[in-house]
């Protein structure tokens, strides 16, 4: 039987990354791999993050990546049309592990790799599987998926999005929103558990609802 497994928001955690990519065990040729984005930021090591999940879809075809609000910020600064946001939320960590020490935007630009910047520019804004939806942050109740706005897709209203509801499905999967351990609140489950804080890593497994999780260090106040 197929399964998905949805992996929450790593920021620059390429440990714990590994580690809970040891600890699943997905079947490349039938299982659906899903990413909730936030790749970056905050944590120490977003350039090894994105090569680890470049490398990890070579050899897991079926993979799907999402963004999330840190790297449409990181293409903004890159394309010169963000800056004072991107390094308030943890960018200059990003252009660090990039060998880019003080920030600006040409130097990054040189410094990312062209399969980095693809990566980058490839990732969806959301997914739907059978009866399940993912997505990085929320959705806005009663509107098509196709006209989902990138302020619901990748910031959302955190209460508004636990207030609505979703009949017809089975999950609405989200991560964004950092909670000690997974949310699940109706149809909607959150699995973003802060490991950039010192937190946990969740990977999702569906359709059994089973919760593999890895602790991480705190890299981020």
């Amino acid at each position: 039987m197929e399964k998905i497994y949805v992996i929450g928001d790593i920021h620059g955690c390429h440990d714990p990354l590994k580690r809970l990519l040891a600890k699943i065990n997905p079947d490349p040729a039938l299982d659906r791999l899903v990413f909730l984005g936030d790749y970056v930021n905050r944590g120490p090591q977003s350039k090894q993050v994105i090569s680890e999940l470049i490398e990890f879809k070579q050899c897991f075809p079926r993979t799907i990546f999402l963004k999330g609000n840190h790297e449409e910020m990181f293409l903004q600064y890159l394309n010169g049309q963000e800056d004072a946001l991107f390094l308030e939320v943890g960018g200059l960590a990003t252009l660090q592990s990039y060998g880019v020490i003080v920030p600006d935007a040409r130097q990054a630009l040189l410094a990312v790799p062209e399969s980095h910047r693809q990566f980058l520019m490839s990732l969806l804004p959301c997914w739907e599987e059978d009866q399940y939806v993912f997505v990085h942050a929320g959705l806005e109740q009663g509107r098509h998926l196709a006209l989902q706005s990138p302020e619901w897709l990748y910031w959302a209203d955190h209460d508004r999005f636990l207030r609505q509801d979703f009949p017809g499905l089975k999950g609405v999967i989200f991560g964004h929103f950092v909670q000690e351990q997974p949310l699940i609140l109706g149809n909607k489950v959150g699995i973003d558990c802060g490991a950039v804080y010192g937190g946990q890593l969740v990977c999702l497994i569906l359709p059994d609802m089973e919760f593999v999780m890895v602790e991480s260090s705190a890299y981020w106040p």
